[in-house]
């Protein structure tokens, strides 16, 4: 079967991945996640291109499929992150994994301060070119970067977000992507991102379209990220629970 499925217009060139945006992973990381990440990054390249997927015919049997052929999966499933820590005006925010954002959620009724980073050669080049002319005095910087590589200033922000992509990757990846986010938060600043809640009912048919889109998912339980955080040092948890996905809210203070 030929479908094209959740997809949103695109630019017309795309960027190939540059294995040295990967950076240093360490033993026992490297080869899994090197490998990963220029993945991840290429199947969201085609979903933001439009690309037509084949897929085998036992997809149109999930439960998912019929709105992820109308469009409709991805939106059903998003995590609203402003219903947990909403962008205050003239705070400084990094959104990790950003994707579009900017364009489609209401940054610039907001007024925060927009940075983004996103592995995504599309999204990045779709930011750079219209996020300026949506609001220059808002939208601050794109980089083209894996979550765990943040190359800013110490204590430069006071709310970093990441959504949409931790299932993708093993919880030794997200504890380096934690201890990034902590040195780059100012004192009192919140970190969110959500986790796929392994007990709802969307989760095994969905895990499966990602299979068949390219991608492994992660099924982690709730008890496993309570400890990577607890492990990180978080003081504070605050937890929101949708569909597919379970918003966090932590901090360091």
């Amino acid at each position: 079967m030929n479908f094209q499925g959740d997809a949103g217009k695109s630019s017309k060139t795309a960027n190939t991945w540059e294995t040295s945006n990967i950076g240093q992973l360490g033993d026992g990381l490297s080869e899994l996640i090197g490998h990963r990440i220029p993945t991840v990054a290429q199947r969201f390249d085609r979903e933001l291109k439009g690309e037509t997927i084949d897929l085998p015919d036992e997809a149109a049997d999930l439960s998912v499929f019929t709105d992820w052929q109308a469009g409709k999966l991805s939106s059903r499933v998003a995590s609203p992150f402003w219903a947990i820590a909403k962008p205050k005006a003239k705070q400084r925010c990094l959104d990790i994994g950003c994707g579009i954002s900017f364009l489609i959620y209401p940054w610039v009724e907001w007024g925060a301060l927009f940075h983004g980073q996103d592995s995504s050669g599309v999204a990045h080049d779709i930011i750079k070119a219209r996020a300026p002319q949506l609001n220059s005095k808002l939208f601050k910087s794109i980089r083209k970067a894996p979550a765990h590589l943040l190359d800013y200033e110490l204590q430069s922000f006071d709310l970093a977000i990441a959504t949409g992509f931790s299932c993708y990757y093993p919880l030794d990846y997200w504890a380096m992507v934690l201890e990034a986010v902590r040195k780059v938060l100012k004192p009192g600043g919140a970190f969110v991102f959500d986790a796929i809640d392994t007990a709802t009912d969307l989760v095994d048919d969905w895990a499966l379209l990602e299979m068949y889109l390219g991608l492994e998912v992660e099924l982690e339980s709730a008890a496993a990220w309570k400890q990577l955080l607890k492990d990180a040092g978080v003081t504070k948890t605050k937890r929101k629970e949708g569909e597919l996905f379970t918003l966090y809210r932590v901090s360091w203070d």
